[in-house]
């Protein structure tokens, strides 16, 4: 757990000065459910970043008239210099926190910022890919979920912040089941990112 220098009193007096809104930048792939779901929830999204411009998430953010950001891989020589693009977008747009939401892309993002991603199992099971929703159900696991973790080196291996656990049903498709779990999703994800609304307040009031 991580300690704070200042006491709980002080960071919610300096939250209050900083305006306790929490500018994220969110990294899409697909349809864009999470990212829908924090703006629905009010957070202040001041950028989205795709590899797939056509994809849902970015129609998302042009429909709520967020910046985005379009780093298709193939633009890019090495995936080092595409992160180093989407990093400045991000930074141009000052965030705060980054969130990988069904962004199917390593990247070392986090080197720069703060960066959470959210995987469709319960972590450590079924981690490392973008096939954890099929590997629960060919392993036939009777529960499997959703978790918020923070993004380290190591592919899904970060600190966990939050995890939710989901069923597994008889007759469950790969869909059924990740409608599910994505139902979870949206409810642990906004809690992880208030958890670290604290930690992200001190660092902006003194530039940790």
């Amino acid at each position: 757990m991580r300690q704070f220098l200042v006491s709980h009193a002080a960071i919610r007096r300096r939250m209050a000065l900083w305006g306790g809104a929490v500018r994220l930048g969110v990294l899409v792939s697909g349809r864009g459910t999470n990212l829908q779901n924090l703006i629905d929830r009010d957070f202040e999204v001041v950028a989205v970043a795709t590899n797939r411009p056509s994809c849902g998430g970015a129609q998302v953010a042009r429909d709520h008239g967020i910046p985005l950001g379009e780093f298709s891989q193939k633009s890019y020589a090495a995936r080092e210099e595409r992160d180093a693009a989407m990093g400045d977008f991000f930074a141009t747009h000052r965030t705060d926190l980054l969130v990988a939401a069904g962004y199917d892309r390593i990247h070392d993002l986090h080197r720069r910022f703060t960066v959470i991603n959210v995987h469709p199992s319960l972590l450590p099971a079924f981690g490392g890919g973008m096939d954890a929703v099929r590997q629960a159900l060919d392993y036939g696991v009777k529960v499997t979920g959703a978790t918020v973790h923070l993004v380290t080196e190591a592919v899904d291996a970060g600190p966990i912040l939050a995890q939710e656990a989901v069923p597994v049903l008889l007759g469950d498709t790969e869909e059924s089941l990740l409608e599910r779990i994505h139902q979870a999703e949206y409810r642990i994800l906004p809690e992880a990112i208030r958890m670290l609304e604290p930690q992200l307040a001190a660092r902006a009031t003194f530039g940790q």
